[in-house]
């Protein structure tokens, strides 16, 4: 198909990435279809993945008062790590949801179902994305690397989780908020309780997210018998949201507390308007929910980055005081 019928789908580009974005305007031909099937086309989901390190680092920062020049690089390590683990988490769910995506409306045109790569050429990206990862992480602590390698486990689930339960977001939030547990171990050398109620918080924070955005396929899944949160509330979802807003909060809030309990009053003060600006941004979010609308609801997905960035900034100035 040439001239001005042909599709973006038709030239290998994926229905729900952004339009003019990076990969299908920058990236080699050839790489293109590896990087859409990391979803490099699609960033929200690296963000998603990156911010919960990023508040485990600067908690477990305040939590003991030391700020290192290793800490720099756990910062900047997790960033390259997240970009690299979402890239193979997205590459094995690709690979075990083939038959699936190829069924759904919004995921046929995605590297696999399309036919732009074969399962045996993602299994081989998937591997080289991993090693990599797995360079990085060999910088960290042994406890830090000990906690990498346990995150294959819900990372090598979650493909399969909404096929046996209606709460497949539960299992997503364990893979993508292990971030909080790594991090604040790397700095700290050692596992610690705010870093878990941390890491609860941000599980709280993706069955919000993640809801949302499964609103979008709901029709689809219901007729090839995928379960999601989005099926199993329907209607009440707004009811729902609620509650994950309020569990992510004062979870956040809790985290924030027992690490800063030996601080300063105004470090934890300034610190726990971190969760406070979150849950108003949540809020935001809940006032312009729509269930029916589509391109709204992807929208609101996408928000979830500037959510998970506005703790960060009450963190970093919390670690001043």
């Amino acid at each position: 198909m040439t001239g001005t019928n042909e599709t973006p789908e038709d030239k290998g580009q994926v229905a729900d990435a952004y339009r003019g974005n990076w990969v299908d305007r920058l990236a080699p031909a050839a790489t293109r279809p590896y990087l859409r099937l990391s979803r490099a086309d699609r960033p929200i989901g690296t963000w998603l993945l990156l911010l919960p390190c990023w508040w485990g680092l600067l908690l477990a920062m305040l939590h003991d008062g030391r700020a290192t020049w290793h800490d720099l690089w756990i910062f900047a390590g997790c960033g390259i790590g997240a970009f690299l683990m979402r890239g193979a988490g997205c590459t094995w769910n690709d690979i075990t949801d083939r038959d699936i995506d190829g069924s759904v409306a919004r995921t046929a045109s995605r590297p696999i179902p399309s036919g732009q790569v074969t399962v045996k050429g993602a299994l081989a990206w998937l591997v080289v994305q991993a090693l990599v990862a797995f360079c990085i992480l060999l910088t960290f602590n042994i406890a830090a690397i000990g906690l990498g390698v346990l995150s294959l486990l819900p990372v090598a689930i979650y493909p399969f989780a909404k096929r046996f339960t209606w709460w497949p977001q539960i299992f997503l939030g364990l893979a993508f908020n292990w971030g909080a547990l790594l991090a604040w171990t790397a700095h700290t050398g050692r596992l610690e309780w705010p870093a878990v109620v941390l890491y609860v918080a941000g599980m709280a924070w993706t069955l919000f997210y993640d809801t949302i955005y499964a609103h979008q396929d709901k029709e689809d899944d219901a007729l090839i018998g995928v379960k999601s949160t989005a099926r199993l509330f329907g209607e009440t979802t707004p009811k729902w949201l609620s509650w994950f807003l309020i569990l992510a909060v004062s979870l956040m809030a809790v985290a924030v507390i027992m690490a800063v309990i030996d601080g300063t009053i105004p470090a934890m003060l300034v610190a726990l308007l971190g969760p406070w600006a979150m849950g108003w941004h949540m809020f935001w979010q809940m006032r312009r929910l729509d269930l029916g609308d589509h391109d709204r609801l992807l929208r609101l997905f996408r928000s979830n980055r500037d959510a998970g960035l506005l703790p960060l900034p009450f963190f970093a100035v919390a670690l001043l005081l």
